[in-house]
C-alpha cells in the first residue's frame, strides 16, 4: 500500500475535506437558525416558510445535504491518507470534484438565461463552490497515482 498521507495532493485534499465539513456545519446551523437562516443562505422562500410552519421537510432535506457533504469530506480525508481507503476512491473524488465545479460554473449560463435570478447570494455561493471544486481538483490530480488501489 502506498503512503498516501505523504503523497502529493494530500494537503489540498485535507483542505477540501475541511471545506466540505464547514459547508455541512453551515447547513446544520440553518436548521437551528430557522427561517431567517434559510433565507440568508439562499434556500428559498418556500423552504423558509416551511421551516417557520414547523414542517419537517426543510430539516430532512438540510440534514440529507449535510450528510452528503460529510461523506464528501470523508472521501477527501481518505484520499489524503487521514482516513482508511474508501471504496471507489478515485471515482468518488472525480464525481465530487465534478459536482462542485458544475455547481460553481452553472451560474454563468443561468445568469445569461435568467439574469433576474442573479442576486449576490447566487454569485458568491457559485464562486465559493467553484473554489471548493478547484481545491478538490488540484488535490485529486496531484495525488492521482497515490490513489490507486
Amino acid at each position: 500500500m502506498h503512503d498516501v498521507a505523504a503523497g502529493p495532493g494530500s494537503a489540498w485534499l485535507i483542505v477540501g475535506g475541511w471545506l466540505s465539513v464547514l459547508a455541512a456545519l453551515l447547513h446544520i446551523a440553518c436548521i437551528f437558525g430557522g427561517p431567517d437562516w434559510y433565507r440568508f443562505f439562499g434556500a428559498g422562500e418556500g423552504m423558509a416558510r416551511a421551516a417557520a410552519r414547523g414542517d419537517w421537510t426543510p430539516t430532512l432535506i438540510t440534514l440529507g445535504i449535510a450528510a452528503v457533504l460529510m461523506v464528501w469530506a470523508a472521501y477527501a480525508f481518505s484520499g489524503a491518507g487521514s482516513l482508511p481507503r474508501l471504496p471507489l476512491l478515485r471515482t468518488g473524488l472525480i464525481v465530487i470534484t465534478g459536482v462542485y465545479l458544475l455547481r460553481g460554473l452553472v451560474f454563468v449560463p443561468l445568469h445569461l438565461w435568467r439574469p433576474q435570478h442573479s442576486d449576490s447570494f447566487a454569485i458568491w455561493s457559485s464562486l465559493i463552490v467553484l473554489v471548493y471544486g478547484a481545491v478538490y481538483a488540484v488535490g485529486t490530480f496531484k495525488a492521482w497515482r497515490h490513489l490507486a488501489p
